[in-house]
């Protein structure tokens, strides 16, 4: 059997709030589903990010209650390159989202960088280093 990724769900307080943000980021979100209770996103990669509001988990899940305290799982984008997580993790602090970590050279070889979604989920951009 092979195991195949197929999608990430995402739940969220204010969808609005949550598809801006992604959007942002850079993901190809249809306008007109602010207000949608479930929406669907596939990446380039064929992944597809999914977005649920508390209500519809709650209409399957009655006893859902959303994770406190720090996140649980991080999203990670590659961005490419060195100057475009730099220029990413920028943009979107510019638009008023919230920086959790600086943009740093990760021991490990990449450019990381970490900010926080309108919900708190941890998203982290990334670039693999040049080599030196």
């Amino acid at each position: 059997m092979t195991l195949k990724l197929g999608f990430i769900g995402i739940v969220t307080h204010d969808m609005a709030a949550s598809l801006a943000f992604y959007r942002a980021l850079g993901v190809d979100i249809a306008q007109g589903q602010d207000d949608a209770a479930h929406v669907d996103a596939k990446l380039d990669d064929g992944v597809t990010l999914a977005w649920d509001t508390i209500e519809t988990i709650r209409g399957f899940d009655p006893g859902f209650v959303p994770a406190t305290g720090g996140h649980r799982i991080a999203l990670a984008f590659d961005k490419g390159s060195a100057a475009e997580v730099d220029a990413a993790f920028a943009a979107l602090v510019s638009a008023g989202y919230t920086a959790h970590v600086e943009p740093w050279d990760a021991h490990w070889g990449q450019r990381y960088a970490t900010l926080l979604d309108p919900d708190g989920n941890s998203v982290d951009l990334y670039a693999e280093l040049a080599a030196n």
